[in-house]
């Protein structure tokens, strides 16, 4: 990873969880607060989840693009300052009842309505720029605005329940669905540039102020999305658009079943053989987009989990062989020493670690997977190597305080008696100040345990859908004691050290 000459830290929180009162974390002035917080806390590191526009389940690793971003996340505030919207029209609208949860149901009720409005205001005086953005995106602008736009029009089907022309791009099939799709492909290149054009204002804010921002990006993208729809090529596919296979996790301890994602795998033989291009594009994007990248999956690019499309279960998947260290090679011929995070957890073999050393990316020490009294894990912080990034948790774990309250009872006493701890709440700050003291050249806290929130606030619980990707911050809990907490600690243990 291409990081600072200095141990730093950081904070795990994602946009949609930024206070407010327009119904979910936006790119307007909370943001910008939350940033002076971090500077004021001394943190290096601003790390989000994925940011396109989400579907069925809200997962931000469910996207219908690898490139798009969510306008969700535009700030309503930003568009009223600048005369495309009225405050009236936004001001009275119930985004639900709660506002530490954000009601995705609502979200897409009302935010496209005001969308509609803020469409008739933007083409009544386009800015100078705009047709601009479009040019320079369009190599992935076009398909993805196209897409949303047919999309809109079969009532949010996925492309599969298409008609056969355009489910298979037929080229008149393209030229007529754009030109009767018109305004609704102007509606969505017309969202991406707010929010790009806001993302690029938050963003160059951060750096200003010494925050780098690290994005996720995940290893698969979604069956229906515009990229399996524009480029089917990339993917393993049958005759008619239907996936082969789709990639998932073998049964373990914790799945007896494993985990089925649906996700399409890749191509890997065509892609070798245009020279990872989609891979250089994607990569390039994301970098742009963001300081670091961490590439969630990481060992699948050395041997990836297929399970027979139309399975019930992952119990019946197979290993295949990834890319390997030869796209990566590709990667830096490209893009040179790219900042990027491999996410190496999971069930890993000799071959995954070899993958990692050679691509010399960090990978990730994750405290709640450390106390098995019963084994030498590598996640215990005497075992943590310098090139490393260290978390608490992940989007994927239950705050500290829920894995205390229900995590195997010998890993909590083994934690205490580790981290020198009395009761529950001493287990989950200890285990945070062993994060700082790691020898890990990086550390990453989430805001729910910096909160000190119990386990309602947990951000998602793998193989389940309907309470995830929720969870909020109150307005005001960013507060002067856990803004102290991070800097007396940053500072103890030489993090801050800013260039």
């Amino acid at each position: 990873m291409n990081k600072p000459t200095y141990r730093a830290s950081g904070v795990l929180m994602h946009l949609s969880s930024l206070p407010g009162d327009t119904g979910i974390g936006t790119m307007g002035r909370h943001a910008y607060a939350f940033v002076d917080y971090l500077y004021r806390a001394r943190q290096t590191y601003w790390q989000i989840l994925p940011v396109g526009p989400t579907g069925y389940g809200d997962s931000p690793y469910q996207s219908f693009s690898t490139f798009a971003g969510n306008p969700y996340f535009i700030d309503l505030e930003l568009l009223a300052e600048e005369g495309f919207l009225s405050p009236d029209d936004y001001r009275h609208t119930d985004w639900g009842n709660d506002p530490t949860r954000v009601d995705y149901g609502t979200l897409y009720e009302k935010r496209h309505a005001l969308f509609s409005v803020l469409q008739e205001n933007f083409f009544r005086a386009v800015p100078a720029d705009f047709v601009e953005f479009c040019s320079e995106n369009a190599f992935w602008l076009d398909d993805y605005a196209l897409f949303m736009a047919i999309k809109d029009v079969h009532g949010g089907a996925p492309f599969r329940e298409w008609e056969d022309d355009i489910r298979t791009r037929q080229p008149e099939a393209l030229c007529r669905w754009k030109q009767n799709c018109a305004r609704r492909f102007q509606y969505h290149q017309m969202l991406q540039y707010f929010f790009f054009r806001q993302w690029a204002a938050l963003k160059r804010y951060a750096n200003d102020k010494g925050i780098r921002v690290i994005g996720d990006l995940p290893i698969y993208v979604a069956a229906d999305s515009a990229d399996v729809w524009a480029q089917p090529q990339q993917f393993c596919l049958d005759a008619d658009g239907q996936p082969v296979e789709v990639a998932g996790c073998p049964p373990d301890a914790f799945s007896a079943d494993g985990q089925l994602w649906g996700n399409p795998v890749y191509n890997w033989d065509f892609m070798r053989q245009t020279g990872y291009e989609w891979w250089l594009r994607r990569l390039r994007m994301s970098l742009r987009t963001y300081d670091v990248v961490r590439i969630d999956h990481f060992r699948g690019f050395e041997s990836y989990y297929c399970i027979p499309y139309g399975a019930e279960t992952a119990q019946e998947g197979v290993w295949r062989k990834g890319p390997g260290i030869e796209l990566f090679h590709r990667v830096r011929e490209e893009l040179g020493d790219a900042p990027i995070i491999a996410e190496d957890l999971g069930y890993l073999t000799d071959e995954v670690h070899q993958l990692l050393a050679d691509s010399g990316f960090p990978g990730m020490k994750v405290l709640q997977f450390a106390f098995d009294p019963w084994g030498e894990s590598d996640y215990l912080p005497h075992r943590h190597v310098k090139n490393s990034v260290v978390y608490t948790g992940t989007h994927d774990n239950d705050t500290l305080l829920g894995w205390a309250q229900t995590a195997a009872q010998s890993d909590v006493d083994f934690a205490a008696q580790y981290l020198r701890a009395g009761g529950q709440e001493q287990v989950s700050e200890q285990m945070m100040i062993a994060a700082f003291a790691s020898v890990a050249d990086t550390c990453i806290l989430t805001m729910q345990d910096i909160l000190r929130l119990g386990g309602d606030a947990r951000m998602n619980t793998p193989s389940t859908v309907g309470d995830n990707w929720q969870w909020r911050a109150a307005d005001g809990a960013f507060t002067a004691q856990t803004e102290e907490f991070l800097r007396y600690n940053t500072e103890l243990y030489r993090r801050g050290n800013r260039e």
